[in-house]
């Protein structure tokens, strides 16, 4: 379906760079980002101390993950 729409500026540069990112058309990445807003938001618990956490998924993060990720390189060019 064909629709005409109206952005601002703001939300017209975050579309353009999050499609850029993606390697999408303008018009796929905000049908992405609607689907994605429509999605129901995940499931938070909160600790006895009151602070909010997400539900544990799959699998634990070790230290030794962690390490072995902060001696990979950064390429910042896909984030660009």
């Amino acid at each position: 379906m064909r629709t005409t729409i109206t952005l601002n500026s703001e939300t017209h540069s975050f579309a353009s760079y999050y499609a850029h990112v993606r390697g999408l058309t303008l018009s796929a990445a905000i049908e992405e980002l609607i689907t994605k807003a429509q999605a129901p938001p995940p499931e938070i618990q909160y600790s006895p101390n009151g602070l909010p956490m997400f539900v544990p998924s799959e699998g634990v993060v070790t230290a030794a993950m962690v390490s072995d990720l902060e001696e990979e390189a950064f390429d910042p060019k896909p984030f660009a």
